[in-house]
């Protein structure tokens, strides 16, 4: 007997209820990036394999042991599925020259694909909402973007996240200061784990990310980046922090905050929770001025972080901050020969005056199809019998406020502005004008 085929582990549907959800949730998005004046860019899924080694890093978890990567069989090109945005809109930005004229301030969501272990809010399909700026120079687009990221948790509702900054420095001053923690770490190599060995020579600055409680002191006594960085790196950092302080926003200075990707320089920022279990992280990012150039484009400076949907989704579900899903407007019943030539011509006519129809398909008695419309969530029932058709009229019954709004037939021409008229007086107007 043929098994049934079920999705791949850790790439999930997402399904009617939910997805309702997620499209207010979107909505929240591109009206908050739109207020930064952020325009939106859409990115291929599948990107050249070499991008990615070159943009984060080959000695990189990512590079190493998280990427779908294959070989096109037509061609043998080494392909991937995305793991992160950062690379392909900065690889789109160099392509196109979209900064050639002008900084350019681009945003983007869609699904990202790592091949880990799945956990809460954490999968190997996930999706991002990313934020990317080029070509400003200064701190304060840096602030602008962690200022963004207060705004938003207030747009959906959320308290409780907080902001650790850092600065990375230059590319010279993390040269040196990676052989001074190589030679720290080297004098205390039986306080390291496996993985942090591994790493020592290659990519020592990720041994500061550890999570193993045995080595938390170790770590805390190694050399910190930030005391060996120049007037010029500590004054852009100064910058970050005066905005902010200016604007309101809670901080701490992390020292041993690095993030995970080689491409940061500068200012780097996460936004983390205790409500998220082990995954704290809600939002991270920084500046990554050597990327462009990195990646054969004339050096650029460049901004930018990322979210992960499916984390923030969890916390504003817990937090009741978006409304779950829009209501429909009306669930159209109907029965009888002339009823049914005239109900789809009634419903395309509400649809163009901007009001939602749900249209019961499939027949069914009147007592049946007022069940479904009572279970749809609709606002009313429009319910069209032969009489009424041959009148050109219909039955308008409320089905949230009965008391308020008394069951009533009317002319078909006026359903749509007894509708919008009660959606004004109710302030519960879904945009149908």
């Amino acid at each position: 007997m043929n098994q049934t085929v079920r999705s791949v582990r850790g790439m999930n549907d997402v399904l009617p209820a939910e997805a309702e959800f997620w499209d207010v949730f979107e909505d929240v998005i591109r009206s908050w990036a739109k207020a930064y004046g952020y325009r939106p860019i859409r990115l291929p899924i599948v990107e050249p394999t070499p991008l990615f080694k070159r943009a984060i890093g080959e000695v990189t978890d990512i590079v190493e042991k998280e990427m779908y990567s294959f070989e096109d069989s037509l061609n043998g090109e080494k392909l991937t599925l995305r793991p992160e945005g950062t690379a392909g809109c900065a690889r789109a930005v160099i392509q196109h020259h979209l900064a050639s004229q002008r900084p350019q301030r681009l945003y983007y969501m869609g699904p990202m694909f790592r091949h880990e272990r799945p956990q809460k809010g954490r999968y190997r399909q996930f999706n991002q909402i990313g934020v990317e700026s080029f070509g400003f120079f200064g701190p304060d687009i840096d602030a602008e973007q962690i200022l963004m990221g207060a705004r938003l948790w207030g747009d959906l509702g959320l308290s409780g996240i907080e902001l650790q900054i850092n600065s990375l420095g230059q590319p010279e001053e993390r040269v040196r200061y990676r052989v001074e923690l190589v030679d720290y770490f080297e004098k205390h190599a039986d306080s390291l784990d496996e993985e942090a060995k591994r790493r020592l020579h290659t990519n020592p600055l990720r041994i500061l990310d550890s999570k193993n409680p045995a080595m938390r002191e170790v770590i805390s006594n190694s050399p910190r980046l930030i005391d060996g960085l120049s007037v010029e790196s500590m004054a852009h950092f100064e910058g970050v922090q005066k905005i902010l302080r200016d604007a309101g926003i809670p901080y701490t200075v992390d020292p041993r905050l690095v993030r995970g990707l080689d491409y940061y320089n500068l200012t780097v920022f996460e936004w983390v929770t205790d409500r998220l279990g082990a995954q704290g992280t809600v939002c991270a990012g920084g500046r990554y001025d050597g990327l462009v150039g990195q990646l054969g484009g004339k050096p650029l400076p460049a901004c930018g972080f990322a979210m992960g949907v499916e984390r923030l989704m969890a916390l504003v579900q817990e937090s009741n901050g978006v409304p779950s899903s829009p209501e429909i407007d009306v669930y159209l019943v109907y029965q009888g020969g002339v009823a049914e030539e005239l109900a789809p011509r009634v419903a395309e006519g509400l649809r163009d005056r901007g009001i939602s129809v749900l249209f019961n398909c499939g027949g069914g008695t009147f007592k049946s199809q007022m069940k479904k419309a009572d279970a749809s969530g609709a606002l009313y029932a429009v319910i069209i019998g032969d009489d009424e058709a041959r009148e050109s009229e219909a039955m308008l019954k409320p089905l949230r406020d009965e008391g308020k709004y008394p069951q009533k037939r009317i002319a078909i021409d006026s359903i749509a502005d007894e509708i919008m008229k009660s959606f004004l007086d109710e302030d519960d107007f879904n945009g149908c004008l």
